[in-house]
């Protein structure tokens, strides 16, 4: 099995950003709790960062075929990405959303999600553990076709 993990604009600078929202642990940290739920799960995980909508696209459509779930947080794209949503949906590969931050407890415009509708689940509010809980949902769900 195979997931791959999306994080857009920003999510590299764990640690420094902002860390009464976000945390204390770095993007490092994140990369090593994402390899570990894999393996503990029995997948295979890759992990692709950018703070640029269209390489966010690029890597989801290129996912068709070689991924079996997609673990995404697309940052402040997640709030304006109709591409980011389209690309997720034309794929069809199953998707968790993921955000560090309790984004409905947040500003107004964060409540909204664009891809919210095309991912099985979302999992908000975790700190970096709820990539963890994403990674072994998918799992579940994944096994069990």
């Amino acid at each position: 099995m195979k997931i791959l993990v999306i994080n857009g604009p920003n999510i590299n600078l764990l640690g420094l950003r902002e860390p009464e929202i976000y945390g204390r642990r770095t993007y490092s940290d994140l990369l090593r709790l994402i390899t570990e739920t894999g393996e503990k799960c029995g997948a295979v995980t890759e992990e692709f960062q950018s703070n640029h909508e269209g390489a966010i696209v690029d890597k989801i459509q290129e996912a068709y075929g070689r991924f079996d779930g997609i673990v995404i947080n697309p940052g402040g794209y997640t709030h304006t990405s109709v591409a980011i949503r389209d690309a997720l949906a034309a794929v069809g590969i199953p998707a968790v959303e993921v955000h560090i931050s309790d984004v409905d407890g947040r500003e107004e415009f964060r409540r909204i999600s664009f891809v919210r509708d095309v991912c099985l689940a979302t999992i908000s509010g975790r700190g970096i553990g709820g990539y963890a809980d994403a990674i072994e949902f998918l799992c579940k769900k994944i096994r069990k076709k």
